[in-house]
């Protein structure tokens, strides 16, 4: 078995990496992370009366196009802004970039505010345009 380990050490580490990979969704959802949602869900969220959609991009991206009734704080500000959020801290909150790595951010941001219900909406607006659904300008 040591034999086999050694001489195929490549081998052992791509199969604990892509277990990793793997379970990380997992372990950063129960490390306090935000859920990711695909577009489905979304749109299903964003039906229900009292959700947020945030979009944390820069202006020039957010004026390009935009998932309906999305608000607008760019994620360098939203530190200092969080508090005009306030009155959905306990009702869906669903955060979008361009690709979801800002946006990702943005929701550790909302959780460590006290939010409870923040969503990362997976592959970001473009994802959203990919399923052809509507965006605003």
């Amino acid at each position: 078995m040591a034999d086999f380990l050694v001489s195929n050490i490549a081998l052992v580490a791509l199969f604990l990496a892509s277990g990793a990979l793997l379970i990380w969704p997992e372990i950063s959802r129960f490390a306090g992370g935000a859920s990711a949602l695909g577009t489905l869900e979304a749109t299903r969220l964003m039906n229900q009366a009292g959700t947020l959609v945030l979009d944390v991009r820069e202006a020039d991206e957010f004026a390009s196009g935009h998932l309906p009734k999305a608000r607008h704080i760019p994620l360098k500000e939203l530190g200092s802004r969080v508090a005009e959020l306030a009155k959905f801290k306990d009702k869906p909150v669903i955060v979008t970039c361009r690709s979801g790595a800002r946006s990702g951010s943005a929701c550790n941001v909302l959780k460590k505010a006290g939010f409870t219900n923040v969503h990362n909406l997976k592959g970001g607006v473009p994802a959203w345009q990919q399923a052809s659904l509507p965006v605003e300008k």
